[in-house]
């Protein structure tokens, strides 16, 4: 049951990261899923390979590859 709500969570980021990179805090306020969740479905996809990461000036941002 858990696996699905990350799928879905992924969906959520995925269609966030369409417009291109954002960076995470962005994406949270843009999915409204909690810190918890985020962090999940971004797991999942950075296991995947479908994400970038990209840190500058300690911000941390995310594309889709």
């Amino acid at each position: 049951m858990y696996k699905e709500k990350i799928g879905i969570n992924a969906g959520l980021i995925w269609e966030a990261l369409v417009a291109g990179e954002q960076n995470v805090k962005a994406v949270k306020k843009v999915t409204k899923l909690a810190e918890k969740d985020l962090n999940l479905a971004l797991g999942w996809l950075a296991r995947e390979g479908k994400l970038v990461f990209n840190e500058v000036d300690g911000e941390l941002f995310v594309s889709l590859t």
